[in-house]
């Protein structure tokens, strides 16, 4: 009996295997669990270091904003001949570093001191010219008023004369009369032989005197007339002394603008001479040199191109959606491709309009095919001060920006 139920329970129990089988997942996983409860710490905590990572990751990318459509720019100033000349001398090689003032052209400078010699005779003549003008006005015042004085007087003793003339007529003209009675009385007694002929050819020729005196007087009266005219004509000639010491003011005025006009001839002279020797606006890179000695230039013609390595800056072109939280002065690490570099910098600014509306043909969006493209904008980036001491950055060099928004 005891040996019967011994194997019924033997064949009732499943073995190992099938007693493993039978069990569903979750009972596995969480005997597993029991079993091993460092496994369960090690998931829970390695769970919440992901999230904590994920969460360090989106803070950390959220607040940046990059962009690879960035370069290197800077300004390039044309170095160009202000007159012109014969080139006799060339002191600078392609792509060499000059300083502010360096000579980098000479043009024969004979003919622009020949014309500071020339312009500084003009100036001196002009000067005794406007000295000479000068002087004449206090002469010409003084005399101007002498004449009037002299003409006033003159036209006064003019009319003194005429006065005494007219007086002098009419005692001729009275004295004419008197001797003009005197022969018709002498007339009638010398028919009567009451007295002889020759009292009477003396009476004739008395009045035949008288008579000429007469005339003589009136043409005295007309002599005198005329002085006065002539004296009236000095007079008023005097009177015009105001306007003839403008017309001497005038002409000193013109004389000291002459010698205005002389001496800034002079200054463009020698600014003509020290155009002559080209020299650089600033420190930077010479490159594209196109003078030669003994090249005749023209006034106007590039002679290189100065790259101002001073005033290196970076345009980063940023999508329109990554402008939202980016303001000027927020601080940037900027990537340079070329020497694999990090330096630091900061936003300057932000362009104006998209890049296309500065394109040479802006796209005319009024149209009935329109689709809406994400526009990027141009942002200016300055590194900070003391990051390239040896000047290796180049205008056009690819940068990647990176600029914390927050």
């Amino acid at each position: 009996m005891a040996e019967n139920v011994t194997e019924t329970t033997g064949e009732n129990q499943p073995g190992p295997e099938e007693q493993w089988q039978e069990k569903p997942p979750a009972s596995r996983s969480r005997s597993y669990l029991r079993e091993h409860p460092a496994v369960k710490w090690g998931v829970l905590i390695g769970g919440i270091v992901l999230l904590v990572a994920l969460i360090v990751v989106w803070r950390y990318y959220a607040v940046r904003e990059s962009t690879d459509d960035a370069q290197i720019d800077g300004h390039i100033t044309p170095i160009s001949a202000r007159v012109s000349g014969t080139v006799i001398s060339v002191n600078y090689r392609d792509n060499q570093f000059v300083d502010e003032g360096a000579v980098l052209v000479q043009f024969d400078p004979k003919d622009y001191e020949v014309a500071i010699q020339h312009a500084e005779a003009d100036l001196a003549d002009a000067k005794a010219t406007a000295v000479a003008a000068g002087t004449n006005i206090p002469i010409t015042h003084t005399s101007t008023s002498n004449q009037l004085q002299n003409a006033l007087a003159a036209r006064n003793a003019a009319q003194k004369q005429v006065e005494a003339a007219l007086a002098r007529e009419r005692e001729a003209e009275a004295n004419n009369v008197k001797v003009s009675k005197d022969l018709e009385r002498m007339s009638e007694l010398v028919q009567r032989d009451e007295i002889s002929r020759q009292q009477y050819d003396s009476a004739v020729a008395s009045d035949q005197s008288m008579k000429a005196t007469v005339d003589a007087a009136r043409a005295s009266v007309a002599a005198a007339q005329a002085q006065v005219a002539q004296a009236e004509a000095m007079v008023r000639t005097a009177e015009t002394a105001p306007q003839q010491v403008a017309v001497i003011r005038a002409r000193a005025g013109s004389a000291e603008a002459l010698v205005q006009r002389a001496e800034a001839s002079l200054e463009q002279a020698r600014l003509n001479l020290q155009y002559a020797t080209v020299r650089a606006p600033g420190a930077g890179i010479v490159s594209k040199r196109s003078a030669e000695v003994g090249q005749v230039v023209q006034a106007g013609q590039p002679l290189a191109a100065l790259v101002l390595v001073q005033d290196i800056y970076v345009t980063a072109n940023f999508k329109e959606t990554q402008l939202k939280n980016m303001r000027p002065g927020q601080e940037a690490t900027i990537h340079v491709d070329a020497y694999d570099r990090d330096l630091k910098g900061h936003v300057d600014s932000i362009g104006g309009a998209t890049g296309a509306r500065f394109s040479l043909l802006p796209p005319e969006n009024a149209t009935g095919n329109y689709v809406k493209v994400v526009q990027r904008i141009p942002v200016k980036m300055v590194f900070d001060a003391g990051q390239d001491p040896h000047h290796l950055l180049r205008p056009g060099m690819s940068v990647v920006p990176t600029v914390i928004t927050k």
